[in-house]
């Protein structure tokens, strides 16, 4: 047999995919030893990231921050490219409105004394479930132990309630918290001139409005199946949350400018991988070349061996490519991966933009001056107090707001049940329930309305004067390219699952009798990442890390190197 490079074929040309094709083409001397190609299965690059343009503004329709600025390898090429900065606005361009509006079910305005104590509980429970309170040291020695016998008693409660021992769910600590805080502040004096609100009402439901947000931060479409201890494993980089002024994807095309034309190949859909995991198969043979061990299949019936196969798709398409024989590995994947591939949480989080027209052209800038930052309190879906004609999708979203100051472009975000019916419906649908659900909180007849008596305009109360005329929204859980858009660490799982996402296969033998090819499938992205899963910087680490596995394996660079990713 004639001599042949080895070949490693990377699947997927998101985040993880193109920084590993971008490292290994970079390493010296790896044009002449390696043949090197990228298949996609559609017909762009960028993954889940999909910088896009609508009302005239550029927006992102996945990935959109930078979750910390400090040691993020996302904000260093972005400033290297120069990509932080543009004369046009950008998405989230102004970072985090600090004064939002606060507008409760029936046109109500909430001030600071009745949304400030909720939100400042739903911070410190968040913050002491993540490790945040006795890192920083924000809280006294006392006020800590409160917390951790709160966590005791959440767990217990979890215990008896047949979660088992040590199920604990972020979503089951943080209403047990609030039920501590009611138990702490009895015999309150009732709100006055919320109509049918009461107090306790609406605390739950601005607590709810906390928690519908922090559902698409972690994409878990219930709380209640996040697991509590896992949240204090997951790592943010310090500093501010910025946005990529000339869009995320020029962070993608950077990576993937230097690899030469053909190597990335798109609308190539792998449908099945074939693999040797126990050598008992006979070595296929290509060219008159020796055998590679791994053979891939794509939808239009073509074929490619590969020496190495780096696996880059999400977590939602593996978890749809470990049923039966219908599987997307053949054989199938061990059991250790089909568990932990099982176990892990991928959620579905999708945006909604809507494009905001006044009915006159001469009151265009009066209105799009007059929109606010606008956060949403609704009664329960379930309530006889309810609004009949605000739809349950629109009470499960937090806030709808300009994408920057004056946009005339609204962003709301949804997680879970309501992402996946965002999808199914027609536009004409969403545009009618979004109409509905903001003009009943910012009507002209209840925009003077504060609890407790106090009057207080809500400057951008022209209600019956907006006009919704456009929507786009992002389709991430019945894309078959994705199935979802991020993971988390599941009530039942640990960060453990994420390592054994990341271990290659076949396995090493531990007395070395393994003979078959090391390394076939070598698999990263986002949810192979045990402290930055979810993120773009944990899929670009990833990539890295399994770029260097190999090029170690080959005797390129130091396992110091492979391990510090």
């Amino acid at each position: 047999m004639v001599a042949k490079k080895p070949r490693i074929v990377i699947i997927g040309a998101g985040m993880a995919g193109l920084t590993a094709a971008n490292k290994l083409y970079n390493s010296t001397g790896f044009k002449d030893l390696f043949e090197l190609y990228v298949v996609e299965g559609g017909n762009r690059i960028g993954g889940r990231i999909n910088t896009s343009q609508f009302g005239g503004d550029q927006i992102e329709m996945g990935a959109t921050w930078i979750h910390g600025i400090v040691g993020s390898p996302i904000h260093k090429m972005a400033q290297e490219l120069h990509s932080l900065e543009s004369d046009q606005p950008w998405e989230c361009m102004d970072g985090f409105l600090d004064s939002p509006t606060t507008m409760a079910e029936g046109g109500f305005e909430l001030g600071p004394s009745m949304v400030d104590p909720i939100s400042t509980l739903f911070k410190k429970l968040m913050d002491f479930s993540q490790g945040k309170l006795i890192e920083d040291a924000v809280v006294s020695s006392s006020e800590e132990d409160d917390y951790v016998k709160l966590r005791s008693r959440a767990s217990m409660a979890s215990t008896i309630n047949g979660g088992g021992f040590g199920k604990l769910s972020v979503g089951a600590f943080l209403r047990r918290g609030l039920d501590a805080y009611w138990a702490s502040v009895k015999d309150r004096e009732e709100i006055r001139g919320c109509g049918n609100w009461s107090r306790k009402l609406l605390e739950d439901a601005i607590f709810a409005m906390h928690e519908n947000t922090q559902r698409t931060y972690t994409s878990a479409g219930d709380l209640s199946t996040l697991d509590f201890d896992a949240e204090r494993e997951y790592i943010m980089f310090p500093g501010e949350e910025v946005t990529i002024a000339k869009g995320y994807l020029s962070i993608i095309e950077a990576l993937a400018s230097v690899l030469p034309a053909g190597m990335i190949q798109l609308g190539r859909k792998v449908t099945k991988i074939e693999w040797q995991p126990d050598c008992h198969r006979s070595g296929e043979v290509e060219n008159g070349y020796c055998s590679r061990p791994v053979k891939l299949h794509f939808c239009d019936g073509s074929v490619m061996l590969a020496d190495h196969v780096i696996v880059t798709v999400s977590l939602g398409v593996l978890k749809a490519g470990i049923n039966g024989d219908s599987g997307l590995f053949n054989p199938p994947l061990p059991s250790f991966k089909i568990q932990a591939i099982s176990r892990l949480g991928f959620g579905v989080v999708n945006k909604l933009f809507v494009q905001l027209s006044p009915c006159s052209d001469h009151e265009e800038e009066k209105l799009n001056n007059k929109f606010p930052f606008l956060q949403m309190v609704f009664h329960r879906s379930d309530s006889e107090l309810r609004h009949q004609k605000i739809p349950w999708w629109m009470r499960r979203t937090a806030s709808i707001c300009p994408i920057y100051n004056n946009s005339s472009v609204l962003l709301s975000w949804f997680a879970g049940k309501e992402a996946l019916e965002l999808e199914k419906m027609k536009d004409e649908e969403i545009l009618n329930g979004v109409s509905v659900t903001v003009k009943s909180l910012l009507s002209k007849s209840n925009s003077h309305k504060l609890c407790n008596g106090n009057v207080n305009p809500v400057e951008s109360s022209e209600g019956s004067e907006m006009k919704f005329v456009k929507v786009l929204k992002s389709k991430w859980g019945t894309d078959p390219l994705f199935r979802g858009s991020y993971s988390y660490v599941g009530v039942g799982s640990s960060g453990e699952d994420l390592d054994s996402m990341a271990k290659p296969l076949p396995e090493s033998s531990k007395n070395g009798a393994n003979s078959c090819p090391p390394l076939q499938i070598l698999f990263a992205g986002e949810a192979t990442h045990r402290t930055h899963y979810s993120t773009t910087h944990g899929a670009y680490f990833s990539g890295l890390r399994e770029a260097n596995r190999l090029l170690q394996h080959y005797n390129f660079v130091g396992v110091s190197e492979l391990l510090q990713h």
